[in-house]
């Protein structure tokens, strides 16, 4: 079964690959950074919470001294990347296309296939275990397109993930602050607040105080899965669902959606906002985030009155 330990192991195995690099370019500090990285990814199930704790308190203590530094990579010059996308030509296109493909392909038709005790995709997380297969097909595609040898895509990889640095980390970061928000009773605060200050008796204004919020709170944290436990237990729940009787998986799905319009408007989602900026040598480090507001402003717009129509 394709379950998410394998895609762990899978993780861990090329971050090792990262400090492998790291450590043969001398950044020792860098491959101690993804080494603790990987070994949590490998034996995390196995290590005592408290090991893992001391190992992360270890990667941000490197990462906030500035021990996180990218690599020399050797790529081909300009004339030789020229000549390679001339003679790939829009096959170029086909591995990252299998992508999304395969995955809905795997989520749908694959996730069926199972016996007696056993499953080909974890039935749990169907859909990340459709990804990893569905990355895992695509590896081998561009690898049979450019004729190159195994050993490249990790090289890649390792370039790309150096280049991101630390920020690679965020999303997981911060859905699991989100979650310790929650834990905290930011989401009853938020909800005593909102009860307080505002009158959302009417239903589109609970639908637009919910969006709204699960937008702003991802331009706050950097990462939508870090606003929705505590938007969603302090408005969504009591206000949508309790009070005026809405859907919870509708509410859920769109609601996410609303934090994903957050996402293309905040720095703080660095890994996807700033980063790309970085590596595409861009003047304005917020170009990326000029070019997606007007996008992102009609969708929350759009999902506040499809969430209002539909959920309700």
């Amino acid at each position: 079964m394709i379950s998410m330990t394998v895609l762990y192991y899978v993780a861990a195995l090329l971050f090792f690959a990262v400090a492998f690099f790291s450590c043969k370019d001398k950044r020792y500090s860098s491959a101690l950074f993804w080494f603790s990285y990987g070994l949590i990814f490998l034996l995390g199930d196995f290590m005592p919470p408290a090991l893992v704790g001391a190992l992360v308190v270890l990667m941000a203590l490197v990462a906030g001294f500035g021990g996180v530094k990218g690599g020399s990579y050797q790529i081909l010059d300009l004339q030789q990347r020229l000549d390679s996308v001339k003679r790939l030509g829009n096959r170029l296109f086909i591995p990252a296309l299998m992508i999304p493909v395969l995955t809905v392909f795997s989520a749908l038709v694959l996730v069926h296939i199972q016996g007696d005790g056993w499953s080909l995709l974890d039935p749990k997380n169907a859909t990340l275990s459709a990804l990893g297969l569905a990355a895992f097909f695509a590896v081998l595609a561009a690898l049979y397109f450019t004729q190159d040898k195994p050993q490249q895509a990790f090289k890649e990889s390792s370039r790309l993930i150096e280049a991101i640095g630390w920020a690679f980390l965020l999303p997981q970061l911060l859905a699991t602050l989100g979650l310790l928000f929650n834990q905290a009773g930011v989401g009853e605060t938020v909800s005593q607040l909102t009860s307080m200050y505002l009158n959302l008796n009417h239903p589109l204004l609970a639908v637009a105080c919910y969006a709204i919020g699960m937008a702003l709170f991802t331009v706050i944290m950097g990462n939508a899965f870090a606003a929705f436990p505590v938007i969603t237990a302090g408005i969504g729940i009591p206000l949508l669902v309790l009070q005026h009787g809405g859907d919870p998986a509708i509410m859920a799905a769109i609601g996410m959606f609303c934090g994903y319009c957050g996402t293309l408007l905040t720095p703080m989602a660095a890994n996807f906002n700033i980063v790309p900026a970085a590596l595409l040598e861009l003047p304005d480090k917020n170009a990326v985030i000029k070019a997606q507001a007007p996008t992102a402003l009609l969708l929350l717009g759009v999902n506040i009155i499809l969430m209002y129509l539909l959920m309700l």
